[in-house]
């Protein structure tokens, strides 16, 4: 082929090229949101694989997720500066009833995921029968030193809880916030007592055989706030009017990641191990069972989680017993789902 020929070849495939170009329909754009995620643990494995697994994306939404601990998560949600927060069904009820206008959309967890662990050479010095009550057993946290995720936040509303159950007060026990690292790093080197935590740390403790369960949210404890809404996806009581699609493709998205959890575990360990590679394959396994255990799908809220979240924040010293509020149905939205 000459000179003119080749010229000639390349124009024609450049206009076919163009023409495809212009035949083929665009490509939407996703829309965008953002999440405060309130701790790094996996109670929130569902917003890991929504991620990892591009659900959210499929579902033609690009969500930018933000580690904020604590009620942080749930401050950068009042202030603006996210869409949408996961936190615990404690923290938005303890907000709508100091003035905040905002709405569950999805319950991940239906417990508190939060279990304390003592060391076991603590629980055998002092005798803890950890087949006894709940209320014999929190006893045992008289003096002790626990750590617990963020001050206010699900871990030390349960600690508080559960101590009140065996009659210890807050200032009977010396409740210290540390992130994971240091809580773990702390309990190792037998510097605290035990820690109130989730997911793996608890499962980490046990298969080493170096912490002893003094509650365990698998079986629900404390059982008179059972079931409780935790993992809660929340945005701002009017935000889903304006931002309607946002919405739905951020809980179904969500739902998607859930279902993945009940029936993909291999697939879901392999999320874990992506994001927590310190910890070794039976612990991740363990801790997979736990969440999973405790994953809600469909991820509904009820008023009765949000009024059981309520009295934990009663029962911690959080919020006062006539600052209960009257009902809880405006506080849900689940159509989305």
């Amino acid at each position: 082929m000459g000179n003119v020929g080749m010229k000639n070849f390349a124009r024609l495939a450049l206009s076919v090229v163009a023409i495809a170009t212009l035949a083929a329909p665009a490509r939407a754009a996703n829309e965008q949101a953002s999440v405060a995620v309130a701790g790094v643990n996996l109670l929130f494995l569902s917003q890991y694989v929504a991620a990892d697994q591009h659900l959210w994306e499929k579902r033609g939404l690009d969500v930018k997720v933000l580690n904020i601990v604590g009620i942080g998560a749930m401050n950068a949600l009042i202030s603006g500066s996210v869409n949408f927060s996961m936190s615990s069904g404690a923290a938005i009820t303890r907000a709508v009833a100091r003035g905040q206008k905002l709405v569950a959309l999805a319950t991940a967890i239906n417990q508190t995921g939060q279990s304390i662990i003592i060391r076991k050479d603590v629980a055998e010095a002092g005798h803890f029968d950890p087949n006894a009550p709940l209320s014999v057993r929190a006893q045992f946290l008289k003096g002790r030193t626990i750590a617990h995720g963020a001050t206010a936040g699900v871990p030390d509303v349960v600690l508080k809880a559960v101590g009140k159950a065996g009659g210890v007060a807050p200032d009977q026990m010396l409740a210290t916030p540390m992130q994971p690292p240091e809580f773990m790093a702390a309990f190792a080197a037998k510097k605290i007592d035990g820690f109130s935590n989730s997911p793996p740390f608890v499962e980490q403790t046990l298969i080493e055989g170096t912490g002893v369960l003094l509650s365990d949210t698998r079986k629900g404890e404390p059982t008179e706030f059972s079931p409780v809404s935790s993992a809660v996806l929340m945005t701002k009581a009017d935000y889903c009017a304006k931002d309607k699609s946002i919405c739905d493709k951020m809980v179904k998205g969500l739902v998607d990641a859930l279902v993945f959890i009940r029936e993909q575990p291999d697939a879901t360990v392999a999320v874990m191990k992506a994001h927590f590679g310190a910890y070794d394959d039976k612990v991740l396994r363990a801790a997979y069972e736990t969440v999973r255990a405790l994953t809600a799908v469909p991820p509904v809220t009820t008023p009765k989680m949000l009024e059981n979240s309520d009295s934990l924040n009663v029962a911690a010293g959080f919020l006062k017993a006539e600052e209960k509020l009257p009902h809880y149905d405006d506080l849900i939205d689940n159509s989305f789902q």
